[in-house]
Parts: C-alpha cells; sequence; structure tokens
C-alpha cells in the first residue's frame, strides 16, 4: 500500500451512520451523572449473506447480534483519536429475525476533572453520549439487501436503573456500580423481545461537513486485536456465612443444583479464582424481587486491623484465617424476572481485577435461588513464545509470576496496574514493552504506546506522563523514556520509518530541557507545578530527594544526557548526521556541567543537588549510565555505591538502571545479588509481583516488577540485538549463581533457543539462531566467535567464577 492510501484508509467519507442518542445534544455538564443507553436494530436476514459494521461509541459500548456479545470498544482514546472497530458478523446471522444489540455507557465528566466522580481516568469521554455503527447486509454477490447504519431506525432506551458511585479506594476507576434491576429491560439483546415500548433514537451529530469543522469525533481504526474473553470458573470457595460451603460447590458442579436464600436471609460467601486475574464477573438468580447482591473484588486477604489508609497492612496473601477482603461493592437490585430456564443474570460493565471475590445475597420478601457465578477472563491475547527454565527454582517462579504480572497489566493499553490505576505511565510502559519483546514479535500493543504519548505532548513540547487520561499530570523525567521507547523499538525491529514519524517530537521535547538550562550547564530547577518524580524511596517525599526545593536535581541533567545520546543514534540512523551530532555536543556539555557542580570530592560520589550533602544509589547509576563517569572510574563508583548501605536504595522498577550499569562495568555477581529481594515475594503466597518491595505495597500486581521477564533472557541466556531488528543476534550469557539454564527468545527473523550448563569450571553453550543471520558469541570469560544461524552452534570455555 503507498504511503498516501495507507493515510486513508481509515477514511469515512462513505460512511451512511449518524451519532445517535436517547435525545439530543446535551451541553450542559452533569457531574458525576454516568448514563447508560440500550439500543436495538431487528432485521431479516437469510443464510449465506453477509455482515459487516463499523462501530463506535462515546464512551464506551459493548455490541451483541442475536443476545451474543460480538464486540467491547471503542479502544481507549483521547480528544483527538476516537477508534472504531471492525466486526465480521456474516457467519453468525439466523435465517429470519435478527437484532443488533448495544449497551452504551457515557462517563459524563465535570470540568474541572475530579477524580473518582467524572469517570474512569484512562477513558476519554466528552459532553454528550452517542453510538454509531455503519454497516449492510449484503447477498453473497455484494449487492446491499439492507442498511442498518444508526440513525432513526434504530430504537433506545435510557437505562435510569444504572449508576456509578464513587470509590476512594480505586477513584482512577470512576467508581463501582449500584444497578436496580427492576428500572432495566431484561432479555433486550434477544431477537423476540417486545420493543414496541421503545422509541426511535435520535440522531445529533453527522460524521462530518464539508467546511472541515469536527462535528463528531475524529474516527481511526483500532490499532490493536480485540481483547480476548474466556469463560473462566472459581478455583474453589474459601468460606461461607449463612450457609454451608458443601451446595455452593454443588451449584459449582454437573448438577449445577441452585443455591436457595430463603425470604428476609443472607448468606456471604468468598471465591478463590486460584490467582490474581481480569475478568467481567457474572451472576445469574432466579426470583427474588429487591434482593440485593454484592460483589467485592481484592487482591488478597489482610489481617482485621488493616485499614486503606495509613494503616494498611499486608501479609500472606492468601491467608484468610484472621483475614479479611478490603474493597468497595458493585451492588445489583434483582428484579425478580429471572427463571431457572432463563434466568436473571448482572454482569458489571467494567472488567474487574480480583484474586478472591465476597458475594453477599441479601433476600427480600421473596427467596431468591443464585444459579452460579463466574466470570470471563479478558486481557491483551498475548502469546508468548519466549520460555526460560533454569537450576533455580524460585527464579523459576519468579518467572512465571512476571508473566502473570504482565499479562494482568496488558488490556487496551499497557497499565500500571489493574485494580487500582488502569493508567499507562511512560517509565512503567517503556518497561513493559521491553518485557514484552522477550515473550513475542507482536509489537501492536508497543507501536500503540509510542503513538499515544507522542499524541499526549503539550504544546511546550513536553509529555505528559501517562496517556489517554482525561486528567493531565506531567513528571519532566518520565517524559524522557519515550526516547528509550523509540530507541529500544528500533533495536528490536529495525523500522526506522516508524522512528522518523516521531522525529519532530523527539526534538520538540529535548529542546523543552534545553530551555531550562542554567548559564552553567546543567538543567535548572522545573516549574513547581510539575511532578518532580524519581522513584518511590522511602525517604523520599513525593519520589524526589528531599533536596529538590533547594535546587537543580543532578537526575534531570544525567537523564538529559542520556536522551540526547540516544536521540542523536536515532538521528544518525535516520540520516540527520549533523542534527545527531549537535544533540552529542549538547549531551557533552551537559556532562561536563554536571561532573564541575555535583561531583562531591570528600564523598567520591554525585549530589542529588549541587552542593549538598544528599546522596543515593540513583545518581550514581544515572552518571554511569550517561557517560559522566567510565572505564574503571564508573566501576569504582558501583563498588563503592553499592557497599554504602546509607544511600536510598532504588526500588524495583529502577533496578533496571542498576543492572544496566552494573553490567556495563563488568559488575555481574553484584546484579544477581538483587534478585534477593524478589525471592521474599515467594514467602508471601503472591500469584503476581507487588508495586514495591519495602512496607505494605498498595498494589499487589505491578507490570514495572516484571523485571525477570527481560533480565533472565537478555542477561542470564544473554539473547539481545547485535543490528536493528536483530539483524545480527548478539548472545552473552551470564553464569552467575546457577548450574544451568535454557530457553527461546523471540525475533522478527524466527526463534532463538539457547541453552548452557556448568561442569565444574566447564562452561558449555549451545544456540539454534534463524538461518542466515550473523550471531555473535561472547562466552563468560570474554571469549569471542562469530557464527551464522541454521545449524546448531556450540561453544565452551574454562571459568574463573565461584559455584553455584
Amino acid at each position: 500500500m503507498l504511503q498516501s492510501e495507507a493515510l486513508l484508509a481509515h477514511d469515512t467519507r462513505d460512511w451512511r451512520g449518524q451519532w445517535i442518542w436517547t435525545e439530543g445534544p446535551v451541553r450542559e455538564i452533569r457531574p458525576g451523572r454516568h448514563t447508560m443507553a440500550l439500543f436495538r436494530r431487528t432485521f431479516q436476514a437469510a443464510r449465506g449473506e453477509r455482515l459487516t459494521v463499523l462501530v463506535s461509541a462515546n464512551s464506551r459500548y459493548r455490541l451483541f447480534l442475536n443476545g451474543v456479545s460480538v464486540s467491547i470498544g471503542p479502544c481507549k482514546g483521547d480528544a483527538n483519536r476516537r477508534f472504531y472497530e471492525t466486526v465480521e458478523l456474516g457467519g453468525l446471522l439466523r435465517d429470519g429475525t435478527n437484532v443488533l444489540a448495544a449497551q452504551v455507557v457515557h462517563y459524563a465528566g465535570t470540568e474541572p476533572w475530579t477524580m473518582g466522580v467524572s469517570g474512569p481516568i484512562s477513558i476519554w469521554s466528552e459532553w454528550n453520549g452517542g453510538f454509531l455503527l455503519d454497516g449492510a447486509l449484503t447477498d453473497a454477490g455484494g449487492r446491499i439487501r439492507e442498511e442498518l447504519h444508526t440513525g432513526d431506525s434504530w430504537r433506545c432506551f435510557a437505562a435510569e436503573g444504572y449508576a456509578n458511585e464513587p470509590s476512594e479506594l480505586i477513584q482512577w476507576l470512576g467508581g463501582l456500580e449500584r444497578v436496580d434491576g427492576s428500572k432495566l429491560p431484561h432479555g433486550w439483546t434477544q431477537p423476540e423481545f417486545d420493543e414496541a415500548g421503545w422509541p426511535q433514537a435520535v440522531p445529533f451529530a453527522p460524521l462530518r461537513n464539508p467546511y472541515g469543522e469536527r462535528v463528531g469525533w475524529a474516527l481511526q481504526p483500532r490499532p490493536i486485536p480485540p481483547l480476548y474473553e474466556r469463560e473462566t470458573a472459581f478455583a474453589g470457595i474459601v468460606r461461607a456465612e449463612g450457609c454451608a460451603i458443601e451446595p455452593l460447590d454443588a451449584m459449582r458442579g454437573p448438577e449445577r443444583a441452585p443455591v436457595i436464600v430463603p425470604a428476609a436471609a443472607k448468606i456471604r460467601f468468598e471465591l478463590d479464582a486460584g490467582l490474581l486475574t481480569t475478568g467481567y464477573l457474572h451472576a445469574a438468580f432466579s426470583g427474588g424481587a429487591g434482593a440485593e447482591i454484592r460483589l467485592i473484588c481484592a487482591e488478597c486477604y489482610e489481617p482485621y486491623a488493616s485499614d486503606i489508609g495509613e494503616g494498611r497492612i499486608k501479609g500472606v496473601r492468601n491467608m484468610a484465617e484472621g483475614g479479611k477482603l478490603v474493597g468497595d461493592p458493585d451492588v445489583y437490585l434483582a428484579a425478580g424476572t429471572g427463571t431457572p430456564e432463563c434466568p436473571e443474570v448482572y454482569e458489571p460493565f467494567w472488567f474487574r481485577t480480583f484474586r478472591y471475590v465476597q458475594v453477599e445475597i441479601a433476600a427480600g420478601n421473596a427467596p431468591i435461588a443464585l444459579h452460579g457465578i463466574g466470570y470471563r477472563e479478558t486481557g491483551y491475547p498475548l502469546e508468548p513464545t519466549g520460555a526460560f527454565d533454569c537450576s533455580d527454582d524460585e527464579l523459576n517462579q519468579i518467572w512465571r509470576m512476571s508473566l502473570n504480572t504482565l499479562r494482568r497489566c496488558m488490556h487496551e493499553t499497557y497499565e500500571d496496574c489493574p485494580y487500582y490505576e488502569q493508567l499507562q505511565y511512560t517509565m512503567d510502559t517503556r518497561l513493559q514493552m521491553l518485557y514484552t519483546y522477550h515473550l513475542t514479535t507482536d509489537d501492536r500493543l508497543a507501536r500503540r504506546a509510542i503513538e499515544d504519548f507522542h499524541s499526549s505532548q503539550l504544546p511546550s513540547g513536553m509529555l505528559q506522563c501517562r496517556f489517554p487520561s482525561m486528567l493531565a499530570q506531567v513528571i519532566p523525567g518520565f517524559s524522557l523514556y519515550w526516547i528509550d521507547m523509540l530507541d529500544e523499538h528500533y533495536r528490536y525491529f529495525g523500522d526506522i520509518a516508524h522512528v522518523n514519524r516521531y522525529r519532530a517530537s523527539m526534538l520538540k521535547l529535548l529542546d523543552w530541557f534545553e530551555r531550562y538550562r542554567t548559564p552553567e550547564g546543567i538543567v535548572g530547577m522545573l516549574p513547581y507545578e510539575l511532578w518532580t518524580h524519581f522513584d518511590w524511596v522511602e525517604s523520599w517525599p513525593f519520589g524526589a530527594p528531599p533536596t529538590q526545593d533547594e535546587g537543580p536535581m543532578t537526575l534531570h541533567s544525567l537523564m538529559y544526557a542520556a536522551g540526547l545520546r540516544k536521540a542523536a543514534g536515532l538521528l544518525d540512523a535516520g540520516g540527520w548526521r549533523d542534527a545527531a551530532g549537535e544533540l552529542r555536543a549538547r549531551a557533552q556539555s551537559v556532562i561536563e556541567a554536571v561532573n564541575r557542580l555535583c561531583w562531591s570530592a570528600e564523598r567520591q560520589l554525585y549530589a542529588n543537588c549541587p552542593g549538598t550533602g544528599d546522596f543515593s544509589v540513583h545518581a550514581q547509576i544515572r552518571a554511569v549510565l550517561s557517560g559522566a563517569v567510565n572505564s574503571d572510574a564508573a566501576a569504582e563508583l558501583l563498588r563503592r555505591t553499592f557497599a554504602d548501605d546509607t544511600l536510598p536504595v532504588a526500588s524495583l522498577p529502577q533496578t533496571f538502571a542498576s543492572m544496566r550499569a552494573l553490567e556495563s562495568c563488568g559488575l555481574h555477581e553484584l546484579a544477581f545479588k538483587e534478585w534477593d529481594r524478589w525471592r521474599l515475594f515467594l514467602g508471601l503466597e503472591l500469584t503476581t509481583l507487588p508495586e514495591m518491595a519495602h512496607g505494605t505495597p498498595r498494589s499487589d500486581c505491578h507490570a514495572w516488577s516484571a523485571l525477570p521477564l527481560y533480565e533472565f533472557s537478555a542477561t542470564v541466556l544473554g539473547v539481545r540485538p547485535g543490528a536493528p531488528g536483530f539483524a545480527r543476534i548478539r548472545i552473552a550469557p551470564r553464569p552467575e549463581g546457577l548450574a544451568w539454564a535454557s530457553g527461546t527468545t523471540p525475533t522478527p527473523n524466527g526463534p532463538v533457543k539457547t541453552a548452557w550448563r556448568r561442569d565444574g569450571d566447564v562452561f558449555t553453550l549451545s544456540v539454534d539462531a534463524p538461518p542466515g543471520i550473523p550471531v555473535d558469541i561472547v562466552l563468560p570469560d570474554g571469549t569471542t566467535r562469530e557464527a551464522q544461524g541454521g545449524e546448531t552452534i556450540r561453544a565452551a570455555c574454562r571459568l574463573q567464577l565461584r559455584q553455584a
């Protein structure tokens, strides 16, 4: 496809659909009034006919055909990008009457946007709810049989029984549901439903006008595949009150015997998913008009003394005895319309994150029968081909926990954590992208992340630190991780055209930092309305050294210099050599100023702020990575740093930077010791990796901690790109602490299978690489060898290392 054709691939000029809602445009702000609307369009079809629809909404929709869920979206966007999904439905059509049905939720924002009240922060929403579908039923020859585009031929229903209530605990998600089933229609997604009482939908905006004015939303095709949904049963029942566990087990067994809650009675039970997961909960019941069903999702059990404020305590995560599940409920009031043959079903509209779910059913004046409760697991369709195994089973367990952590933080974007925020942050995402590259060659979510942060760029040149986001937030240092994303994507996939697309944005970002350089040459103090954050260190208020108000932060200068050098490499690759030279000169100037102003001759360390006695591991790591100190001096600095227990320690995600600095100086044994912090999680019965290693972490599933996915493949097995796009493969395994290791690393040219073993002081390596690809081997003793992929490569050396 020619470039001009690609740019027009999502042109909507031939669309006939109109944006519809249950009423005309509502431009006044309705604080916190989130609304649900239901839409239907019946039509006649015959076997062999075809139907493809293009669908979008403001804010979110779920589309059904004949009662079967066929699409959910739109994919998260922003003010300038409203995505649509393309859905092929021909294979699901029935002979006779069919119905397209859509459930749409509009999150009504406030001005200014208010956390916890205005809706989920990561879901872009604007002034009016809307639903759009473009599609026509055609025969086998492509002739139109019936146009099904949204317009006044669709029927609608304003679902007054739906409301969202704020939750302090998960305020970033905009609250939890309170739904009155008696105010909702039941069976409305089925063709036989009587829609006679439903009014016509109201078209309120066309797709475009001839003057280039935006009258609807700027539509683009969905950039990633649909999320998977897989029906899943809970692993077991932990405990129950008001009923025995046996009937609950029988309900889940082959007989599917319902659990009866008598009138005015209450039961409570807790379900175990077996591991922390994400999914759409659903409960089915009959009878019981007025009964209240409450669903509380939790990551773990916490001691009864635990409080969601400063007094939160977490211990062994599956310790139910003496423990409680902390969370706020989704609440459903039963309509009583369900029968054993056709139960009433409650399913929260948005997916939930849980390892445990507490279910409470309080019957009203009539008994209620619970027929089942389960969930459809959901997430990005990650299909790992990367694998790792080694002689240390604890590290194998940690690798598996890391994989589950990453999976649970991949949906329509990368996410920091699925339970609390579901936000895509630059620092977190840069790491998650690298982790993904060592599992699969599917880079679609990575490409979308790069585009997202490009789209977040402010007129000043600065990037927002999380995006998509209804509430803008800026952490200046985080913006430089976007350049790391570009650099690493180029290294792994070799697509220089992709890099060039963002060249102007990259230069604009770097110029922002250049404007804040002081006459002495370092990056000066930055505006107070921005968040100076580097790492969640126990002794650093709000994530920055305590001297942040006393002067410039050395870390900003070091990170800026490193960003300049990486950007210069990308400009070189794209043929902009003069501009690359200018950036390298800039970087050298910054480094010289840092060495002049920030080095403490007395402590032999870089200070966090020039002229102060404030020091950290972080400043020394960044000094090495930026090239402020090199060779033997760098190695000595790091030995001194990691031997000094008075320095604030880097958190789990910042350990990635520690590892890079240590390996650049050949300090591999110090790097291997870092895994001791991850080993501590095994005794806590976690199934994912938490936000931090110290104190009580808020989140039990935080993707930035899944560092083993990268390190075990790139360092222990030693597989990395030797040239952009793995046009050459570099294999430099490190055997510290292990007797053997093996695994698979995906590359665009095919998988690399690596296995090594230590027998006494003899190290042996075997590699199977894609045919025709040059392979550079670097053995642990420093011996190098060049080989060619296609046949098994074998190499060996003698070691002078401590035994595993």
